[in-house]
């Protein structure tokens, strides 16, 4: 309870910011448009300001804030690969692919956290093949 709520997709140029109040102990099942049986749970926030013209049955994009910290080093998640039971990734240096082991913190789904292994503004290789080299020519695109 506490986590920040940001809402968004009301129609108006604005996100609104509410905070969590009740996450409810029971799950149920909802099947998508798709035919896949989800497990959902409601949520219950409290805006702390009247969001003015929201009424019932409105359709918004709603996030929940459960981690957040300034100055954090974020990569993209398919960048990642296990090797000898660690985390590494391959970063350009000079044109070419190093071999980085790193360790992580955070996971957010697209984005991980690195804690260590890689500085400020590295560049890394998304979804790297398993037959690329440490030390290997590499040809950054963008």
């Amino acid at each position: 309870m506490g986590d920040t709520i940001l809402v968004g997709g009301t129609g108006e140029d604005i996100e609104l910011r509410a905070v969590v109040k009740l996450i409810e102990p029971a799950a149920f099942t909802k099947v998508s448009a798709l035919g896949v049986a989800e497990q959902r749970v409601n949520v219950v926030g409290r805006f702390g300001d009247y969001p003015g013209r929201l009424g019932d049955r409105y359709r918004v994009e709603v996030s929940i804030v459960i981690w957040q910290a300034p100055d954090v080093l974020m990569i993209p998640s398919s960048a990642l690969f296990r090797r000898d039971g660690r985390w590494h990734v391959f970063a350009i240096e000079n044109g070419r692919a190093r071999l980085r082991p790193i360790t992580t913190g955070h996971h957010g789904g697209a984005e991980v956290e690195v804690v260590d292994g890689l500085a400020q503004g590295a560049i890394v290789i998304r979804h790297p093949s398993d037959r690329l080299a440490d030390n290997a020519l590499v040809e950054l695109r963008k």
